[in-house]
């Protein structure tokens, strides 16, 4: 494993966490991309937590003049993001969730392939070095069905459409808005942004479980094929249209 290394870095970079009822983790969260990052900024976009994430984030705030608050009266994963994005002032930005299973050490390598000349870089589970290592097995097949119809209809040059854990340049995030509800906004990302001809990058990611806080995957099967329906949609229109 890459070491972290406490640096200003080279790009500046923005890291945006979406938080919803993460107060049991969202202090280790920052602390750890301040260890890696030292001169990031780091945008918390929360949907008005009830369980106080958000006064957490704003007492390590006034600490941290790097550390911003964003709260909201409102609910979604993509809003959530782009509004992160659209607060950001980085050349490369980072979206993660907030539940300590991207690690520090796995953005800085993500960062490098950015450097070394990649437009988008992202943690997959579907490529040498990575693995869904998650116990629930629902979810970990649930991705991995998924991430097999996107390759099919949509191109194997992205191995893992769904996985969340990305990095951009400021270039890419112009032209393209982040759209959807859900996880789905990642497949609709990553095509557009090949379509667009730029360079994405897959980087071999361990995808652990989550330890602490309560996971916002659907928990029954029933509820897996609510969550699922819009992926589904979103890769045949991806598919038969060019948009």
């Amino acid at each position: 494993m890459n070491r972290v290394r406490n640096n200003p870095v080279r790009l500046t970079v923005s890291v945006i966490l979406p938080t919803f009822n993460e107060r049991e983790n969202v202090a280790e969260v920052i602390t750890g991309i301040r260890t890696a990052f030292s001169d990031a900024e780091i945008i918390v976009v929360d949907d008005n937590s009830p369980d106080g994430t958000g006064q957490i984030v704003a007492r390590i705030a006034e600490r941290d003049a790097r550390v911003r608050l964003v709260q909201r009266n409102e609910r979604g994963l993509t809003s959530a993001i782009q509004r992160g994005v659209n607060e950001s002032h980085g050349e490369v930005i980072f979206w993660i969730d907030c539940d300590s299973t991207m690690s520090p050490a796995m953005m800085l390598v993500l960062l490098n392939e950015i450097e070394r000349g990649a437009d988008v870089a992202t943690g997959s589970r579907f490529v040498p070095g990575g693995k869904d290592a998650r116990d629930d097995r629902m979810p970990v097949v649930f991705s991995a069905v998924i991430n097999l119809a996107a390759r099919v209809l949509l191109g194997g040059s992205v191995r893992d459409y769904t996985t969340g854990f990305v990095a951009a340049r400021r270039s890419v995030l112009d032209q393209i808005t982040l759209r959807g509800d859900y996880g789905e906004y990642c497949v609709d990302f990553l095509a557009r942004a090949i379509r667009k001809n730029f360079r994405v990058v897959e980087v071999g990611w361990v995808y652990k479980q989550r330890v602490l806080g309560e996971s916002k995957t659907a928990p029954s099967f029933i509820g897996f094929i609510r969550r699922g329906w819009p992926y589904v949609t979103t890769i045949l229109r991806l598919a038969l249209h060019r948009c």
